[in-house]
């Protein structure tokens, strides 16, 4: 299959449901394969991280939005992602970073983890109960959904009876970041974005009179003390960030990573040996079927992306789903092997925009999968599995298992 035809079916509901067999493609091609003019693909492990670390290659934000597509500039859900630190370039994204990184600790995210251990325990005595007649439960919104939204809410401060409409809310507005929408798919993420913005307002608007511990107080307090280099606005499209990113792509590590677990009992079973692997697996299930598969980058000079020439404009597609299967640097790529050596998946990201919520998602995920499997011995997979019709943020809409012994209360 030439380049091009791989990257077409890709965008394709047949690529979207499994982008893997379109990779294995592409890569036989190189690391770096130049499409067209306009549009450069990287899959090579080495040289997708170097991409994601060139200051010369820019995050399509603001100025390209306006230069590429300026009829939907101006629409909140584009402003709020290009204003945030997701896709604003330096200096402003240093800026903002630096700001938002001074709350968003190494520390404070270590203190969650007894949080993170509660509302995992509080979830899966729910999960008992739900699947206490031999009934299926839904897996994704039972749990994958529930735990994160929990935890980034608490380290946010967003009430608990306020935690359940944010799903479909962030569903909506995490659409516009494929590589294909209709314009249902962005009025549906406007509006989202409007909604989300309106609470943000409303809660920083307490936190500013009422400071509490949590990381809107935090925030509230960086934009009032630096100086004013945090707009509100900046704050506003940062914590929706946070939010959105915070559950989003934990929740599909999760849900992506026990259904790999349940279509190979024996790897359960030795998770379920030995907990203390939980690290590994997790880095695995990151490697083997990442939440994040793709970003972009754009040159707007040129750039030399590995030898190949990106011309001024150009656009640069990063395959990380495709780098995380790239056979020059791991064997046997499309193999699952929690044991395999220097593991470093990419879903992350890397260089300035490397996740900051990366060690709070680990922290979810080996908690998580440790305690469901010796709660669960007996949980298996039941019908009715479906995955989202989305290749960026990839995931399970629903993933029902059975718990065998919950009725005799999880053991």
């Amino acid at each position: 299959m030439d380049a091009l035809a791989a990257v077409e079916a890709l965008l394709s509901p047949e690529g979207r449901s499994d982008p893997f067999p379109y990779y294995a493609a592409l890569h036989e091609h190189g690391p770096v394969i130049s499409l067209s003019d306009s549009y450069t693909v990287v899959v090579g492990y080495d040289a997708l991280g170097r991409a994601l670390r060139d200051p010369v290659l820019r995050e399509e934000g603001v100025e390209w939005v306006q230069l590429r597509w300026p009829d939907v500039a101006d629409h909140p859900a584009v402003r709020l992602f290009s204003d945030s630190m997701l896709f604003s370039g330096d200096p402003g994204h240093a800026r903002v970073r630096r700001l938002v990184s001074k709350v968003f600790t190494a520390r404070r995210v270590a203190e969650l983890a007894p949080a993170v251990e509660r509302l995992t325990d509080r979830l899966l005595d729910r999960l008992a109960e739900l699947g206490s007649d031999g009934s299926p439960v839904d897996f994704m919104a039972k749990f994958a959904y529930a735990l994160p939204v929990s935890v980034i809410c608490e380290l946010l401060g967003v009430p608990e009876q306020d935690r359940l409409w944010f799903r479909p809310l962030v569903a909506d507005l995490a659409a516009q970041l494929e590589p294909v929408y209709s314009t249902e798919h962005l009025a549906a993420a406007d509006a989202a974005a409007v909604s989300l913005l309106d609470y943000f307002t409303a809660l920083v608007a307490e936190r500013s009179a009422e400071p509490r511990d949590d990381l809107v107080s935090a925030l509230v307090q960086v934009r009032d003390e630096d100086d004013g280099r945090l707009s509100d606005w900046e704050l506003l499209c940062n914590l929706v960030l946070l939010l959105a990113a915070g559950f989003e792509t934990t929740t599909n590590l999760l849900g992506n990573g026990l259904a790999l677990l349940l279509d190979q009992p024996g790897r359960c079973e030795a998770l379920r040996a030995d907990p203390s692997a939980a690290s590994a697996y997790v880095e695995e299930f990151l490697r083997f079927d990442s939440p994040v598969q793709l970003t972009a980058r754009w040159a707007p000079e040129g750039a030399v992306v590995d030898g190949v020439v990106v011309p001024p404009g150009g656009e640069v597609l990063l395959l990380m789903g495709a780098a995380n299967r790239d056979p020059a640097r791991f064997e046997r790529p499309d193999v699952f092997d929690p044991e395999r050596p220097a593991n470093q998946p990419l879903s992350f990201g890397g260089g300035p925009h490397f996740c900051l919520g990366a060690a709070l998602a680990r922290l979810e995920g080996r908690t998580a999968f440790g305690r469901l499997l010796e709660r669960f011995p007996r949980m298996e997979a039941a019908d009715g599995r479906t995955r989202r019709d989305r290749l960026t943020l990839r995931g399970y809409a629903s993933l029902p298992v059975a718990l065998a012994s919950a009725a005799g209360g999880g053991q």
